[in-house]
């Protein structure tokens, strides 16, 4: 596998709050995932993940906006290359404003230690 380290520079913050939250590494699928007009297939930070990552350190982490949500994505992953290490946010305060795609209602009910805030 090969994997790159893309620096954009400054980094998207999700969070309402800098100083309560907790986050969890785990691997981010390509699958699905549509390259820009860079030809960069990035997951954006605030994407709303799941597949089974909580309960399995081999399953790879997909964009879920449902009742299978298990966080949201802290930081942009690219996965031009495959498969690549990413951040999970699973508590804390997250800012509606800063995310790519409103969270689902089933989401939100799934993520019950995520609070969203305007």
């Amino acid at each position: 596998m090969k994997y790159t380290q893309t620096d954009y520079g400054n980094t998207k913050q999700i969070t309402k709050f800098l100083d309560h939250y907790v986050n969890l590494a785990i691997t981010v699928d390509d699958t699905g995932v549509v390259a820009n007009a860079e030809g960069k297939k990035i997951v954006p930070a605030g994407t709303i993940m799941g597949g089974g990552v909580l309960t399995s350190e081999t399953v790879k982490a997909t964009a879920v906006n449902g009742a299978g949500s298990e966080g949201v994505l802290f930081y942009d992953v690219d996965v031009t290359y495959g498969p690549a290490p990413g951040t999970l946010l699973i508590h804390g305060f997250v800012d509606l404003e800063k995310l790519p795609v409103a969270p689902a209602a089933a989401a939100i009910t799934a993520l019950k230690q995520i609070t969203f805030l305007k």
